[in-house]
């Protein structure tokens, strides 16, 4: 070979390389996360959803894409955000929260969506059958609004003398709002106890509610499962702490912050799930073989610390059955 046609080479190499390396980016399939949290919410989550993803053999940015969509806890951008992912013509959408959920089964019939949400999927719409899902959706449940009566059960061994309870919900999210509020109703009045629904969606109407509450002489609260409010763990709990009620939420974040207690399934394991079958659904496996899942054990944690400084005896047989005490 001469210097002249080494040369050519050269440059034929330059122009294709480029080429074949976008060739390859273009092949890559790319998946749609659509959550109604905010980005740097909780890193953990998306950390779980990327080792679900990894199990299958995708690992973001070697031989997959994610395209994220955020909605800052602001429940209205969610169709356009569905509707964006489906023009960018992802191939799978991962939606993360029952309004997420909602907005991209509104925005596409074709394109295969994984959801995770705290509700009975069937109950909202979202799919016809748990074990095999007709249709474009399927995912995974902590069934967290299921278990509300549980919570509110769990709140009233702790603080028995609160004959007023209080449920917190967020008014823009009524696949979580309305059947808890029903719910947690119909569980209060068997336990011969009253139940006020409080909203809040924004950071100062969280802080008004919780005040509120406070004014009303309201015994305890239960907070909903809702995305923005797992967004705003430290904030509620230590409201709730200053304004001396006691509180119960879905996730140990809330305990771990300073809430009372915390009882729901391990969203961790959820966000996992949902990855899981992201990767499966991009390997080419039938959406109507993944029946919808139910995700992990559920999980009673007790804040000691918080329960002295609200001036309750947690009973010892609760302390003892529960899988987490903080001190």
């Amino acid at each position: 070979m001469n210097r002249r046609e080494f040369i050519g080479l050269l440059c034929i190499a330059a122009v294709t390389w480029p080429v074949a390396a976008q060739a390859q980016q273009a092949a890559m399939p790319v998946v749609g996360y659509l959550s109604a949290r905010a980005g740097n919410d909780d890193p953990q989550l998306v950390a779980a959803f990327r080792r679900g993803l990894g199990e299958t053999g995708y690992v973001e940015g070697r031989n997959a894409a994610v395209e994220y969509r955020w909605a800052e806890g602001h429940n209205d951008r969610l169709p356009g955000l569905a509707a964006d992912l489906v023009h960018r013509q992802v191939n799978v959408l991962a939606a993360v929260a029952a309004p997420a959920a909602a907005a991209a089964k509104a925005a596409t019939t074709t394109v295969p969506i994984v959801f995770q949400v705290a509700v009975d999927p069937i109950e909202a719409g979202l799919v016809a059958s748990l074990a095999g899902p007709r249709g474009n959706l399927t995912g995974v449940t902590t069934l967290a609004v299921e278990v509300g009566p549980k919570r509110l059960a769990l709140l009233h061994e702790v603080v028995p003398e609160a004959k007023r309870l209080a449920l917190l919900v967020n008014p823009t999210s009524p696949l979580v709002a309305e059947p808890l509020a029903r719910d947690l109703g119909a569980a209060a009045r068997s336990l011969g106890l009253e139940l006020k629904v409080a909203n809040a969606s924004t950071e100062a109407e969280i802080e008004a509610a919780v005040a509120m509450l406070a004014q009303a002489r309201i015994g305890a609260v239960l907070i909903g499962p809702d995305a923005f409010f797992g967004s705003h763990a430290e904030q509620i709990a230590a409201a709730t702490v200053r304004h001396r009620i006691p509180a119960i939420y879905q996730s140990r974040e809330f305990a771990a912050a300073g809430g009372l207690m915390s009882y729901g399934g391990d969203l961790k394991e959820a966000y996992r799930l949902v990855g899981v079958y992201t990767g499966r659904i991009l390997k080419g496996e039938k959406l109507a073989d993944m029946p919808v899942q139910q995700s992990g054990k559920f999980a009673l944690i007790i804040n000691l610390k918080t329960a002295k400084t609200l001036g309750i005896d947690v009973p010892l047989t609760l302390q003892a059955s529960a899988d987490e005490v903080i001190e």
